[in-house]
């Protein structure tokens, strides 16, 4: 006997994007429901930090509740939309935790007591390794950040990166191999300097 997918007779996200635009407050909540989750995780990929992926899939909903009307989704579904407007907003957050990290960085620091709690996050083995590939992803040209973001931190499929991207399914596995082959090469790099 054959299984029956879960979501038959269930509206399909562009179905509830459609009735959310029309004021439809329940059609957006089972929007959230449906998506939160995942976008939340792929916050937490991006950035690190449980802090921010709450931030984040708060920001980004509230950027889908503003964009509502007048958008058409990928393939129907909300997530590869939600996952792009992740991967933006996580890069202003990075840029802008850079700024106050380079503003502590000129502050004078006689005087200033060390936190014990910073102390802790800093032996959390797991999240210092997460940033170190963020990091490395960071530093990959735009294009090719934008695909592994969607494809591999995302786990979006190649054709609704495309869509998202508006470029072939085949530009963006030529994107994804090219950013592969330069992380490798900067693991390699990194793993050597610790040997010295």
């Amino acid at each position: 006997m054959r299984a029956e997918p879960e979501n038959v007779g269930e509206e399909d996200d562009q179905a509830l994007w459609e009735r959310a635009a029309g004021g439809d407050v329940d059609a957006f909540g089972e929007l959230f429901r449906r998506h939160s989750g995942a976008v939340w995780n792929h916050a937490y990929r991006l950035t690190g930090s449980w802090s921010a992926a709450e931030d984040l899939t708060s920001a980004a909903f509230l950027t889908a509740c503003r964009r509502i009307g007048g958008l058409t989704l990928v393939n129907r579904s909300a997530r590869p939309w939600l996952f792009a407007v992740i991967g933006n907003l996580a890069r202003r957050e990075r840029r802008g935790r850079g700024r106050f990290a380079a503003a502590l960085a000129r502050l004078p620091q006689s005087g200033i007591v060390r936190d014990h709690a910073d102390d802790v996050a800093g032996k959390i083995d797991a999240d210092h390794r997460l940033r170190e590939v963020l990091d490395a992803v960071a530093g990959l040209p735009r294009a090719e950040r934008e695909a592994v973001e969607l494809c591999l931190v995302g786990n979006l499929s190649t054709a609704e990166a495309a869509a998202v991207l508006g470029v072939t399914e085949a530009s963006v596995r030529s994107r994804i191999s090219r950013a592969r082959c330069r992380l490798r090469a900067t693991t390699l790099t990194a793993m050597t300097t610790e040997e010295r």
